[in-house]
Order: structure tokens, then C-alpha cells, then sequence
């Protein structure tokens, strides 16, 4: 296993996509983030506004790259036909896959971590002179705060989640088009098939199954009671999509021929 993900490590390390996507991944949920705090405005106070989950807006988006990332970890191999070179230096297949979950896995957790705690920043900056801060009776965005603290660590969570959803997608499939066809689609169409599904139960069911909306719960700190599901049961949604994900690639990387 160490020589798999000394392996893993010096594919990633030496492709210089991996570095720039990583840091566009960062950057963009940074600045999505920023934009998304200065854009709303609550002069009098008493709005229905949640100041971690605005200053934790960008994920949304950076999961994009992330997801990007982690199918051209697996579906990079096959273009380039060097996968059969990675299966015959270590023919154990699923500890390939193990090494490639566990070094992306890794570098999405730090990128994740830079990317939530310049977000959160900016929202801690920007918010309170947008009228939603402490002086108008909104929970100061504070790592001491426990609520911010759990939005905070799930959303880092979150977005390693859906890099090992993607690299399941991707070790399934292989072709990165279609992977990333799909796993875009699954995060961002069945929020709006819920919204549009027009039946109040129904969009409830959905956004407590799909990844993206029940994931990204564990970033609300307030109005908890209105949520479609709990924070952490979100996560663990997330969870089980990404492990049912990688179970299925998995079982199909062992069964058919490179």
C-alpha cells in the first residue's frame, strides 16, 4: 500500500493541472463566496439570513473543479493509456483505487480548509456592513462558535465527499466527458428537478436524498428546524453516495479488462 500511494502521490504531484485546478478550486470559492456576502444587504436587521452559510456560498461552485480534479485523476490514465502500466506495477486493483482515494482525498482536505477559511473571512469582513453582524443580533462568524465550527469542518468534509464521488464516477465509466457529465448532473439537476417538481413532499424527498442539498446542511447554523434534513444525517447522505460510487467503480475495475 505505501508504494501505491507514493505512487499516487508523485502522479498527482508532477502533473501541474492537478496544482492549478486545486488552486482555481480555492480561489473560485473564495471569490464566489466574497461576492455572495457583499451582494446581500440588511440595513434594519431581522432578516431570515444565515451569515456562515452566505460566507460558505462559493462551494457550490468550487465542488465543480474538485469534481474535475478527481475524474481526471482516473479518467487521465485511460486517455493517456498508461493505466494498464499503473494496473501491472501493482495488480491488486482495488488498492490502486484505495491509494488514489486516499492521496486526492488529502489534497482536497487542505484545499478545502484554505478555501473555507478565506471564505469565511471575507464573510466575517464584508457581512457586518451589509447589516448582518453581531450589532444587529446575528451570531458573530467566529471558529469559537460551535455552529460556525461544524459549518465550517463539514463543508471541508463536503468537498472531499464529492471528490471520492467523482472518482468513482469516474473509475466506473472512465471516459472524464461523460464522468463529469454525470456527477455535475447529479449535483446540480436534482435540485432543480426539486424545485420544479411543483409537489412540497416530493422536492423535501428529493433534496433529502440528493448529494448536494442534503450535504450542504452542514452548513446552516440557523433555522435548523426548517431544513429537509439534519446536518450531519445531510453528510451522511453525501457519504453513501460517495462510498455506493466507489464501491461500483471499484467492483468494475476488478471485473473487466483495462
Amino acid at each position: 500500500m505505501r508504494e501505491s500511494l507514493h505512487a499516487e502521490w508523485t502522479k498527482l504531484r508532477t502533473l501541474a493541472s492537478t496544482f492549478w485546478l486545486l488552486l482555481a478550486a480555492a480561489a473560485l470559492t473564495a471569490m464566489v463566496s466574497a461576492a455572495a456576502a457583499a451582494a446581500v444587504r440588511c440595513p434594519s436587521g431581522g432578516c431570515a439570513d444565515d451569515p456562515a452559510k452566505i460566507s460558505l456560498t462559493g462551494i457550490c461552485l468550487g465542488q465543480a473543479v474538485v469534481a474535475v480534479v478527481a475524474v481526471m485523476a482516473v479518467s487521465g490514465e485511460y486517455g493517456t493509456g498508461m493505466i494498464p502500466v499503473t494496473l501491472t506495477a501493482t495488480p491488486r486493483r482495488l488498492t490502486v483505487l484505495a491509494a488514489k482515494a486516499a492521496v486526492l482525498a488529502g489534497l482536497v482536505l487542505v484545499t478545502g480548509a484554505i478555501a473555507v477559511f478565506a471564505s469565511l473571512l471575507a464573510g466575517g469582513l464584508i457581512l457586518p456592513g451589509r447589516g448582518i453582524g453581531p450589532s444587529h443580533g446575528y451570531p458573530a462568524i467566529s471558529p469559537g462558535d460551535g455552529p460556525v465550527l461544524r459549518a465550517a469542518f463539514g463543508s471541508v468534509l463536503y468537498l472531499a465527499l464529492i471528490a471520492l464521488l467523482s472518482l468513482g464516477a469516474a473509475t466506473a465509466v472512465r471516459e472524464a466527458a461523460v464522468a463529469i457529465g454525470a456527477v455535475l448532473g447529479l449535483l446540480y439537476l436534482v435540485p432543480i428537478i426539486a424545485v420544479a417538481a411543483g409537489n412540497a413532499d416530493l422536492s423535501r424527498h428529493l433534496e433529502q436524498i440528493a448529494p448536494m442539498t442534503a450535504g450542504l446542511a452542514i452548513q446552516a447554523t440557523t433555522g435548523l428546524n426548517t431544513l429537509p434534513i439534519r446536518p450531519w444525517a445531510g453528510l451522511g447522505v453525501l457519504a453513501a453516495w460517495a462510498a455506493g460510487a466507489l464501491l461500483l467503480g471499484g467492483l468494475l475495475l476488478r471485473m473487466r479488462d483495462a
